[in-house]
């Protein structure tokens, strides 16, 4: 493994040049802001932020996306199934998403009362 890999390696959430993506806390509200992509390479840190988000004791939890430049079929099926797994009441507020999530959402799970999408 070359230097830049190991260094890519160690950063967290991050994976090979093939694919980063970083997610931080929310200063200010419940919640987390991804930056990247969210593809087959960066998934497993993309649900670990999912699979946070659930268990967090909020009514509506905060996705900030405006930094993710792509987000595959995956990662959107991945996001809604989280939606659903939500009790009643809860939702994800999707901050600034890539249009092509938007789009996903729309077309594959137009009915998921769980998410909303906030473009400004």
């Amino acid at each position: 493994m070359d230097e830049a890999q190991e260094a890519d390696a160690s950063a967290p959430f991050s994976t090979p040049s093939t694919g980063v993506l970083r997610v931080r806390p929310l200063p200010d509200r419940p919640g987390w802001r991804a930056v990247g992509e969210i593809n087959l390479i960066t998934r497993p840190a993309w649900e670990k932020t999912l699979r946070q988000l659930t268990v967090i004791d909020e009514k509506v939890c905060h996705l900030e996306l405006s930094a993710v430049t792509f987000v595959d079929v995956g990662g959107a099926s991945v996001l809604a199934a989280a939606a659903q797994g939500l009790p009643a009441g809860r939702r994800i507020m999707l901050h600034q998403p890539p249009a092509a999530l938007g789009r996903l959402l729309d077309m594959f799970w137009p009915d998921l009362p769980a998410i909303e999408v906030v473009t400004r």
